[in-house]
């Protein structure tokens, strides 16, 4: 697992033709610090703990740039709940509903089968899985 600081997210926002300006370092840091799957409101309160200076429109803003770059990405569990995930390689989600906590799931531990056949001049280009489990009473 790497290990991220703040000195070295200067550089990988660099490497993805981002301006690694003060306040995109802290949202990076925060997303990338932590492996964990992280809200917009989340991210806002990480960054604003340390400097009470990042306005919900700039965290917005950035994390739709990081988007854009693939530097991220975004796995929505429910349109009123979406997670930004530092992890862009291939794999699923299993989402807790009773404590909104979602995990990665490895790639190699899910098997599809039966997908449809597509139409002429189209390909696959990835499969997004999210398991949504609940505690049993």
């Amino acid at each position: 697992m790497i290990h991220y600081s703040r000195d070295n997210m200067a550089e990988l926002l660099r490497t993805h033709d981002i301006n690694p300006t003060h306040q995109r370092i802290e949202i990076a840091y925060a997303l990338f610090s932590r492996h964990e799957h992280l809200s917009a409101d989340q991210v806002m309160t990480i960054v604003n703990d340390r400097h009470a200076e990042t306005s919900k429109a700039t965290v917005y803003n950035t994390l739709n740039l990081f988007l854009e770059k693939g530097l991220i990405r975004e796995v929505i569990v429910d349109p009123s709940k979406v997670f930004y995930d530092p992890n862009t390689g291939p794999h699923h989600h299993l989402y807790e509903v009773d404590s909104g906590r979602l995990t990665d799931i490895a790639a190699d531990d899910v098997r599809i089968e039966g997908l449809p056949a597509l139409p002429k001049g189209m390909e696959t280009v990835g499969i997004d899985l999210i398991v949504r489990v609940k505690r049993t009473a």
